[in-house]
């Protein structure tokens, strides 16, 4: 993956983001079809782009079919899936099914341990999980075939070669993530489309079909998760709103904060990332935003009101395709046109 903008300001500075007012510059821009307009053409000439859906505190504004499906069908949204799970592993926190962040992952799948793996594995924490920082070495990118067609993918990711201590610096892995399914599974004694069905589904009001499974039945964690993008805007509402929606708590209290909170950083472009949640500014102001492959965006700018949705054509592309680059182009965009409103 590629195509964001650099880290904007320290990780303290940027943990304090989520917690600042929000402000509410948005009526006029709200009301300009003009605008609205010209964010539709220059989206639609983004060959690959399917969906966009925009919502300014909380009011559509943007609800575009570009090309591709239709906005309430759902699609696969690839690793945005790992903003989903994260939400699931912070409701079950609150719920008291895990102990919190610092909870030794081995406490729950330490059955699951292969004998030749790494003693460090007995270091890794849900928080380790949730920021990349497990420091197994990476199911994903060229090693992940290799890991899908294992007969185990839980003993296969715990076997990996550690590329770090857990902790340090991020080793972005679809295994990692999956072994948090795996443990909100063995803990919660439901599967994780059950959890993110009664936690998410029914709270949200939508709908999230079943998506793939490891060959042992666990919900593939953090990737081919199938959501509409307007379901898809519709959970960015959630942690645009601290957690809760109609009302209603979903989330613990601060825990998109802690969310938000920058641990570690992407290696690909420098931006901050916390808990599956990405971290860069748009013109001074921070986004943060859920990624997926091929430009299944989620961003959320709190300062702005500002929720966007992207889906896009998920079939492989070339290596050192723009597309990526010109959806955060077009968020960019979106949020010049807020502020000047």
């Amino acid at each position: 993956m590629a195509g964001a903008s650099p880290r904007w300001t320290r990780r303290a500075t940027l943990g304090m983001a989520a917690a600042l007012p929000v402000l509410r510059p948005f009526r006029a821009f709200a009301q300009a079809p003009a605008a609205h307009e010209a964010i539709v053409e220059r989206a639609a000439a983004i060959p690959r782009l399917h969906a966009l859906v925009v919502l300014q505190d909380g009011t559509p504004v943007l609800e575009r079919r570009l090309r591709g499906p239709a906005l309430d069908r759902p699609v696969n949204i690839k690793s945005a899936s790992k903003s989903v799970l994260a939400a699931l592993a912070g409701i079950a926190i609150g719920e008291g099914i895990l102990s919190g962040t610092d909870q030794k992952v081995v406490s729950v799948l330490g059955d699951q341990v292969p004998d030749d793996a790494d003693p460090m594995v007995e270091e890794i924490t849900v928080g380790h999980l949730l920021s990349m920082q497990a420091g197994l070495g990476s199911t994903s990118g060229p090693a992940y075939g290799a890991w899908v067609t294992s007969k185990n993918w839980v003993r296969h990711a715990l076997a990996r070669p550690f590329e770090t201590r857990p902790g340090g610096h991020m080793v972005y892995s679809t295994g990692t993530s999956h072994l948090l399914s795996a443990l909100l599974t063995e803990a919660s004694g439901q599967s994780t489309l059950a959890l993110a069905r009664t936690w998410l589904g029914l709270p949200l009001d939508i709908r999230i079909p079943a998506w793939q499974r490891d060959p042992q039945g666990i919900y593939f964690g953090g990737n081919n998760m199938l959501l509409s993008p307007l379901a898809l805007a519709r959970f960015g509402e959630l942690y645009r709103q601290d957690g809760t929606i109609d009302g209603q708590r979903v989330l613990p209290a601060g825990w998109v904060a802690t969310s938000w909170q920058e641990r570690t950083t992407s290696v690909w472009t420098g931006d901050g990332y916390g808990y599956a949640w990405f971290i860069r500014e748009a013109h001074g102001r921070p986004v943060y935003y859920a990624w997926g492959y091929g430009g299944q965006m989620l961003f959320v700018v709190p300062d702005l009101a500002l929720t966007v949705a992207m889906t896009s054509d998920p079939s492989p592309r070339p290596r050192g395709d723009r597309h990526t680059d010109d959806l955060h182009g077009l968020l960019d965009e979106l949020v010049v046109l807020a502020v000047e409103a």
